[in-house]
Parts: C-alpha cells; structure tokens; sequence
C-alpha cells in the first residue's frame, strides 16, 4: 500500500511554525512577512522549473522529481506564512494590554465571563463546612478594574469556589464575578487564570442551542451516576465525554493502565455514531444524500452535546469531510484527509499545536491509518486475522502516541497494549448504548433506564480491567524524559517497524537491525554501567510514590501525592532548591500548600510556588510579614484559610486531616510551638507531618489529639533533641523522614532522636546523607522506599526490636510495622 504524503511536510512545518511562534506572538509579523516573500520566492522557481524551455534540470525524471518536492516545499512555505499571520493577529486580540495590566498589578477586577466547560473540582478540598473549589475554562468578555470598563476576548480558566447548593455553571452562560488574573506560560490555550474571590452572579442564561444540551448532559450524568460502583461513575466519560463523576482512585487506574483514552470522547466515539446512523439510514432504505446529511446533522448535535474539545473537533472536521467527499462520489483518503485538517485547524487556532489532546488524537488517526494494517498483516502470520486486528489496533494507536505521552509520563506502560485489548471491544458498546440511553431520558425515561443498565456492563467491565491492571506489579518501565527520551524513543520505535514490516520478499533490512542492535545494547550497557555507579537508582523510582522529602538542606519541604493531585508541606529556605526537587517531580502546580509555622527554612522557598497554589493553610501570622505572606498567596490565585484542629479534607482518594494548634487555643499557637501538623491517610499508607514542635508540644498533642499509629514520620524539627518519646512510641512509625542540611551546625539529627526511634522500631531516613527520600505503597502492606543516594545508615547506639523493619537489597521496607 502506498502512502499519499504530499501534505505531510506542509503539515509539520505548520505546526512547527505555530509551536515555537505562540510562544513568542510578538515576533509572529516580522516571520510572517519573511515567510511570505519566501513563499513568493518558491513559487517562483516551482513555475520556472515547470516551463519546458527554461526546465534546468537535464533528465526527465530529476526535473519531476524536483518538482514534486519544490510543490510540497512551496506548500509548507505558504502554510508556515499563513499561521504566521495568524498568531500575529490573533495574539493582540486574545492577550490585549488590558488583561495584561490587570495580571501584572495584581488588582481585584469584576469580570464576565462566559463559560465554555462543565466545571470539576479543583482536586484540593477543604471540610469543616467550607466548601471546595471548581475550575472551567471560559471566555473573558469584559472587566471593570477602579472604575474603567474594557471589552475583551480573553480565553481564561476560572477558579471558582464551589457553589453551597451544589449548582453548577451551564456551559455557554454568562456570569459576573469579582477576583483577580495572573497570566499563564506564553503558548498555553488560555492567556490567564482568573481566581474568584466571591460568588458568581449569573448574567445571562445559555442560548437555547446549548442548553438542550446541558439538561441532557446533566439529567443522564445523574441517572448514570445511581447505577453502583465505578460502572456508573464511568459511563458518562464513555458515552458523552463527561468524567466530572470519576473518582480519583478511578482516574489512576485508567491513566495507570493506558485506558485513559476511553473516557474522552474522541474519533473513535464520532466514527461509533456516524457508523451507526449511516447502518441505520441503510436499514431503512434511505438514499445516500440523505444518509449523509442525517449522519451531519447528528454529529453536529453530538459534538454540541459533548463540547467541541481539540480530540473532538479534530475527529467532526475530518469526519465531515469524508462524508461531503463520499457525497460528491469521490471518496477522499485517510492520510491526506488527516493531513488536510491539521493544516486547516492549526491556521484556524494555532494554540492547539501545545495542545497535548489534539497532539494525541492526530498521533493515534495517524497510528491506525498507517500501522494497523501493516502490523495486522504480520501478525496474521502466526494467528488469526481477526485477533491480528484486536492487538494491532491499540499498538498501532499506542506507538504513535508513545513520544508524546513520554512528556507527560517518562515511563513507558508494559500492560498497555493488552489492557486495550480487553477494554477495548467493550468500549463501542457502552459508547452507542449510553448514548442511545441519554437521547431516549428525556422521552422514554422508562426504556432509558434499561438502556443504562445494559451500557453498565461493559462500563463495568471496562473499570474492573483499569483496576484489576494498576494493581500488577511494574505496571511502568523507566524512560529518560524530555526531548531526549523523546528522540530515542521515536528512533527505536522506526528502526523496530522498519524490520519487521518488511515483507517475506524483500532484501534482510541489515543496517536498521543492526543500527537497533547497537541501540540497544549500547542502551542495555548504559542502564548497567549507571546501577554499577549507584545512578541507575534513578531508574528504581516508584512510579506509584505517595510522599517525597525534598533534599533542600536545612529545612522543611515534603510532598504528598495521590495521583495528579499535590500537597506540599513547608516549602524550605531557597526557591530555586524548592523549584529543582519539583521539576524532578514532575509538579507544576500544588493543590494544597501547608505552611506550618513562619520560620526562614519553612517558608523562604515560597517565591518557586507563588501563583500556582490552589488552596493554602497558614497558622496565625505573628507580624505583619507574615499578614504580607498571606497577601502574596491570595494575590497568585491561592485560596489562604488559617488552620487549626479539626480542619479536614481531601487530596484525591487520601484523607486528611489538621491534628493541631487547638482551635481557640490562647497558648502554644506560635512560633515552632504552634507548628500545623497535618495527618494523611489512604491508599496505604498513614503518615504525620510534625513541623517543629518541640516536646512539651508534642505532649500537649498527644493529649488533645491522639494521633494513633502511623506509618511515616516527618520527625520534628529536623531531628532536634526537644522530643516527646511518648509521641514517637505512640506513633511507632515504620519509617520517619528527617529533613536536615549536611554538616549543619545545630548537630541535627541527635543521638537522643537517632535512639528514640530506634527505640520504637523506626527506620531513620535521612536528606542530609541519603538525599530524597521517597515512600510508595507496596504489596501486602509493605512500603517502598527510594533515596537519590545510597545511604551510610549509621547504627543504633541501642539495640533495636525484633519488630524493626528495614529495606532490603530492592529498598522495600517489609513487615507488620
């Protein structure tokens, strides 16, 4: 089969083009003029090169050649030159000097905005009767900052505190609102953050074109939501993209197991639907035309019904291109068509060339037109077709999407491709079905509620696999990250197909195996050569860890982490130490920040997380640098509520919850007295962050709020002398995090807190000798433990019990604890 890739250079040098100039618009002209003249300048020579008397190349076949490449080169000139111009009319009009001066002065605004999204939570709640916070994109149409009233078209993304009624804002209306903007990286599809500080006011209902589409969206949510277990959480995400009513425990397995992919409506859903139309158009003998606008209208109304997201407006443009083209008699092919909408959508909205959903839904197209087939072919060799087809679907899909997943994850999923294999055939049924159930509610509610009952099935099925496959062990094999993970990851993946798509016939393909076996060795020697130096520990990393004590030398900065959803306890002396551990982490934003007390080495790291905290909690300022704090805090977008006991929430599938200062407390609130400590309980493992108490303290704590036992210790106050043997007992955690600087002059960690936790069986894990330390849950109720570096663990001066746990040789830490 041959390929018709004419568009494909246009293709790349547009998006290239758009990637690297929305990121910088303000020299979007100046290319975009260059750009032209040399487009001009190609054309040119293309025509020259055409004309039979002044052709100068001497063979027939080189001038032909030639010709088809100055066609494609002329294309990709004129493409790059057509975005260009884009940018550099769009970018004034999206990010106008308004919105700009208002985001750098920090000022309180009163926006309207429009909202273009079903709202979800903002990950970090908070309990105690406050409510948690919501976050939808929208469009910025005016604001009035002292006074002044300007009309805009910004797109921003609202963080908004959740309504106390449990109303949501509809998709398409219109709502007023008092807060303030923070500006977003250059290149990301919206410009900025607009950060409520009050309630909402709604303005103006959504147009009745949307608002069918909301009472339907929102009546089969609910009734899919009833259904029991995750079967009915995770319905709405596979029959109309909606996956507000997935749980986070659900959200990490299907990202854990590659079945992501399912629960966003994307090319595969619209190829469902119009499969389904055209099949019944056919059954009732309806004549092709009218198939073809009944198959048009339906996709416009599905793509209303789940919003216009990149993966779903890529899929209805190519789709509605196929079927005018079949209209007219003159079928178009996959490639090109795919091609043809890149080009198309990225001049239209070059923002979308950073977007990593469009950037997955255009690799995954390419995947299936390109390698299903071939990888079928070779299969069939050694099975049946129609198995063949069933695994070469997703590993086409898969391979595709892997360089640009790498970005996202620098892991590569071993169950991917079989965890699709077994969800993957229950997926069209739960789409058409649930689909089917949401159009019937409305009308049929009694024949609707049968159809949900059967879609629960294989959206049962579906979650059960997800689950079932996060739970195998090494569900993840380490990748280098970034650009060169990406480039060897393309590079093995070429050289792979190239010899074994090759068919029988063909020539032995010598120089691509042997290039793979050099590859491949030379990487299998590199990984050997970095455990024999202690490096390849890098490669043992949990990808499942839950806690991370940063190595930010004398001070505090632990994260916790369930799934994509952060908190951070403490943020250290020095925001670049700060900034560096969470880039290794992979964090670019904190749910939830816990500030624990106001000394320098707990909160002088805070400047590397300033306008990207979600939710706060602060203890009592004690002057007014600290009030300043706080202000900084609420002026970057965080919403700042002082803690104290009894305070609880959530982060993803864990609990947490404020064990002290008391509430009302007039004594011990200050200072390292009155450090927040802060428990976190799920998915494992239980764990306490003690800030610097000391030990009269951490006696009162013990008294008030008995904490139980637990299974990480963020011991107090770096390994201070001031400790409370009785909490420590109390406690009897398996493992206790000391966060301390080498050769620091106060002699932390002490001897005395060194066999205070030898004493209860507690593994001292420590930052100053052993770098970052991280936490996983393993199996059996043991836990993983992972440092940066291989640690000289001194002795106990006392003997420690037969119940003490240790890593052995793999860094697990086993036993009862």
């Amino acid at each position: 089969m041959s390929l018709d890739l004419r568009l494909a250079l246009p293709a790349l040098g547009v998006w290239l083009t758009a990637g690297l100039l929305i990121a910088a618009p303000e020299g979007a002209g100046a290319v975009a003029v260059s750009l032209w003249l040399l487009a001009g300048g190609c054309l040119a020579l293309f025509v020259l090169s055409r004309m039979p008397r002044r052709n100068p190349w001497p063979r027939a076949t080189s001038a032909a050649r030639w010709q088809k490449l100055g066609g494609s080169v002329v294309l990709c000139c004129a493409g790059a030159a057509l975005v260009a111009t884009a940018v550099g009319v769009w970018a004034p009009l999206r990010l106008p000097l308004e919105v700009r001066g208002a985001s750098e002065s920090h000022a309180t605004v009163t926006a309207t905005v429009t909202v273009w999204s079903v709202p979800v939570a903002a990950k970090a709640f908070i309990g105690s009767g406050t409510s948690g916070r919501v976050r939808y994109r929208a469009t910025l149409t005016q604001f009035d900052r002292r006074g002044e009233t300007a009309n805009v078209a910004s797109a921003v993304v609202v963080f908004a505190e959740e309504a106390r009624d449990g109303s949501e804002p509809e998709i398409g209306s219109s709502l007023q609102m008092r807060g303030t903007l923070r500006l977003t990286e250059p290149g990301d599809a919206a410009v900025a953050l607009l950060f409520a500080t009050e309630a909402a006011r709604s303005v103006a209902p959504p147009p009745w074109w949307l608002q069918w589409a909301n009472e339907l969206r929102a009546r089969f949510t609910t009734a899919a939501t009833d259904l029991a277990g995750d079967g009915g959480d995770l319905l709405p995400g596979l029959a109309i993209g909606d996956t507000s009513a997935v749980n986070p425990a659900l959200d990490s397995a299907m990202k854990t197991s590659s079945l992501s992919h399912l629960t966003a409506v994307s090319g595969a859903n619209c190829a469902i639907v119009i499969a389904a139309i055209m099949l019944l158009g056919g059954y009732l003998r309806l004549r092709r035309s009218w198939r073809i606008v009944l198959s048009l209208l339906t996709l416009l109304g599905f793509t209303v019904l789940v919003t216009p997201e990149p993966s779903v407006l890529r899929s209805a443009v190519m789709a509605t291109l196929t079927l005018v083209s079949i209209g007219t008699g003159r079928p178009g092919r996959g490639v090109p068509t795919l091609l043809f909408v890149v080009i198309g959508l990225l001049v239209t909205d070059p923002w979308l060339a950073r977007n990593y959903g469009f950037a997955l839904s255009v690799l995954a197209t390419a995947g299936l037109l390109v390698l299903a087939g071939p990888l079928t072919r070779v299969l069939a060799q050694w099975m049946p077709t129609a198995l063949a087809a069933i695994i070469a679907i997703p590993l086409a899909a898969q391979l595709a999407c892997q360089p640009v997943l790498i970005l996202l994850n620098p892991s590569l999923p071993l169950y991917g491709v079989p965890a699709n294999i077994l969800a993957g055939p229950a997926a069209p049924i739960a789409t058409v079905v649930g689909l089917v159930a949401c159009l019937t509610l409305p009308l049929l509610p009694g024949v609707a509620a049968v159809l949900l009952a059967l879609a629960w099935l294989p959206s049962a099925w579906i979650a059960a696999v997800a689950q079932g496959v996060s739970l195998l062990p090494g569900t993840r094999l380490p990748w280098p990250g970034g650009a060169p993970g990406v480039l060897l990851l393309v590079l093995v993946t070429v050289l792979t197909l190239v010899v074994v798509l090759r068919g029988p016939s063909a020539r032995p393909a010598r120089w691509p195996a042997a290039v793979l076996a050099v590859l491949l060795v030379g990487l299998g020697g590199y990984a050997g050569s970095l455990i024999g130096t202690g490096i390849g520990r890098v490669a043992s990393f949990p990808p499942d860890w839950q806690i991370a004590a940063c190595d930010i030398g004398q001070g505090d900065a632990v994260v916790v982490r369930d799934g994509d959803q952060y908190a951070l306890v403490d943020v250290g002396p020095d925001p670049q130490l700060l900034a560096a551990c969470l880039a290794v982490l992979g964090i670019s934003r904190v749910d939830l920040l816990v500030l624990t007390h106001y000394d320098l080495d707990h909160i002088g790291g805070v400047d590397a997380v300033i306008g990207k905290v979600d939710t706060a909690l602060v203890g009592a300022p004690e002057n007014a640098q600290d009030k300043l704090l706080h202000e900084r805090l609420l002026a970057g977008g965080a919403a700042v509520r002082q803690a104290a006991s009894g305070d609880a929430g959530t982060l993803g599938g864990l609990r947490w919850n404020i064990l002290w200062p008391v509430r009302g407390a007039t004594t011990m609130q200050v200072g390292n007295p009155g450090s927040i400590t802060i428990l976190f309980d799920g998915r494992g493992i239980r764990s306490i962050f003690l800030g610097d108490l000391g030990e009269q303290s951490q006696d009162a704590l013990l008294r008030a709020s008995p904490p139980g036992r637990v299974d990480v210790v963020k011991v107090a106050h770096h390994g201070s002398a001031d400790q409370s043997p009785k909490l420590y007992a109390e406690l009897r955690a398996r493992v206790g995090l000391i966060s301390v600087g080498a050769a620091n002059t106060y002699g932390h960690p002490t001897d005395t807190l060194l066999n205070t936790l030898a004493g209860v069986g507690t593994l001292a894990v420590r930052t100053d000798r052993e770098g970052m330390a991280v936490v996983a849950p393993g199996a059996d109720g043991t836990l993983v433990l992972w440092t940066e570096k291989v640690g000289d663990r001194d002795p106990p001066a006392i003997p420690t019990p037969p119940q003490t746990v240790a890593p052995d040789a793999a860094g697990r830490v086993s036993g009862a604890g």
